[in-house]
This record gives structure tokens, sequence and C-alpha cells, in this order.
């Protein structure tokens, strides 16, 4: 699933084909995605001019001109990708559930295989009372995110460090690889305990958190499977990766065997995590 530097990308490149320009149609080629799309979708958006985009977590609010905000969930395979229409092929667009065009001639399509994406419209003054955005915890690339928050979040927490940072309510927007690589960073194990981690080890985290998120953002995010950017572009962090997907190859800190075995995976709740057992306690 793309995490927020994947989002983030996604939403400035759109902001660059839609911000100030009117939609001029938008349909919809199926009644749902991973929910229904909202009654009257299509026509509610037309003519409606794209007054600018705001991120939350994993989520990409577009707001509009009549006073509602677009909410958009990449989901798993989800593609959010932006063309001129004479560029277009005469074929119907495989996979594509939603689109629209602006009167200059640009068509941004929602593609999404999986269909585990989703499409809401939300009255942009109480975006963050929509059901899946109410409740998430603090953007971790705001400057309010401080170790002295991440500590009382992560306070008399039991389950490992890693959970915890998974968890959207602790912090928002994180995902697998990027928990793995600050975690790499911090030099903190993934199976510590959350609450060990409040205090001292938090000042080391949090810088951790924001510089590969960062990172990432600047690099257009990781493409693995699924994600591109708006343009079509992909994104180049994964050539980055400390340890995330390299189960087995050395530590680019550690001296090699046989002080050190290298990357290791293990799994955690179901999802794997990647570390190194000798730098990361």
């Amino acid at each position: 699933m793309p995490e927020l530097p994947e989002v983030e990308t996604v939403m400035r490149g759109l902001a660059v084909v839609l911000k100030g320009r009117v939609i001029r149609a938008a349909s919809i080629s199926r009644p749902d995605m991973r929910w229904p799309f909202p009654e009257g979708l299509a026509a509610r958006l037309a003519g409606s001019r794209v007054e600018g985009f705001r991120r939350r977590a994993k989520y990409m609010l577009m707001r509009l001109s009549g006073g509602d905000s677009l909410l958009i969930h990449l989901g798993m395979s989800g593609r959010m990708v932006a063309r001129r229409i004479e560029d277009l092929p005469n074929a119907p667009i495989a996979h594509e559930h939603f689109a629209m065009e602006t009167e200059e001639g640009i068509r941004v399509g929602f593609v999404d295989p999986r269909r585990f994406g989703s499409i809401d419209l939300v009255p942009t003054a109480s975006e963050d009372s929509h059901r899946l955005l109410a409740g998430l915890g603090p953007e971790p690339l705001d400057e309010a995110f401080s170790p002295a928050v991440l500590s009382v979040a992560l306070a008399g927490k039991q389950t490992p460090i890693k959970a915890a940072l998974l968890d959207q309510k602790v912090v928002a927007g994180l995902g697998n690889i990027y928990v793995s690589e600050a975690l790499y960073r911090a030099r903190i194990s993934p199976r510590r305990v959350a609450a060990s981690v409040a205090g001292a080890r938090t000042v080391r985290l949090v810088p951790a958190i924001k510089a590969v998120l960062e990172e990432s953002i600047e690099a257009g995010g990781s493409s693995l499977r699924d994600y591109v950017q708006a343009d079509g572009g992909i994104g180049f962090f994964q050539e980055r990766f400390k340890v995330y997907d390299r189960e087995g190859l050395p530590c680019e800190a550690c001296p090699g065997p046989p002080e050190c075995a290298g990357i290791k995976r293990i799994v955690q709740a179901g999802r794997a995590s990647f570390y190194c057992p000798r730098l990361q306690r």
C-alpha cells in the first residue's frame, strides 16, 4: 500500500495539473470500489474549481469551490494518472473506475485493479470529522510531532514498537517500509516493547522518522509494485533502503561475518520486519 511519501508525491503531482482548474466533467464506470461512490458524484463535481489540496495520513483531500473536499485513498493498487485527453488510447482504460476532465483538456483517472481504493465527498469545514480521518494521530512531518508527544503515545504500550508505530492513532501515515527504515536509523529493534522506547529513545526515533519520510518524498517515493506518480513516473527511494527487503544482505554499518550475519527478516502481526540484530537493540 502506498505510504505517506507516495501519497504526498501523488498529491503534489495532482496539484500541478488541477489546482485552479475547473472540472468540466467527471465519470464513473462502476457503482463502487471499496465502498460505493457518493450519490450523484459526477454531477456534484462538474463545474467545480479545484482550490487546493491537503494530505492527512494516507488520504488526499482535493478541496473544491463549492465547499466540499474529494477524499481519495489509493488502497493497495490504486493510481491517479494524469494525461492529456488527446493522448488517451481509443479503447477504455483497464481498471479505470473514476475520472475527471478539466476545461484545459487534462484527464485524471483513478486506476485500481484490486479496488481497495476509495473516494468520498466531505464538507471541507469538517474534513477531520470524517469517519476515516477522525481519531488519527499526529502528522509525523508536523513540528508538533516531537519526542515528548510520541513518548506520551507510547507510554504503557506493551506491544512491539514496530506495531505501535503502525497504529494510525499513535502517528498517522506510517507504514511497513518507513517504520523499518526509521527504526534502523534510530538503532531500535522492532521487537522492543513500545513503552520502553518512551523517553530518551524517542529523541533518536522522531528525527529518524522525519528524515526518512522527507528523503523519500524528495526521491518521489518508493515504487515496488503498483505505485506510480501522477505523471506516470516512478519513485526511486527503494534504491536507498538500508534494511527493508534486504534479508541476508550486509548492514552498511556492520563489519560482516562472523560479527554480523546480515539483515534479518521476522514476521510481526502478519507483516515483515527487517532489521540488523547487531545494531538495533
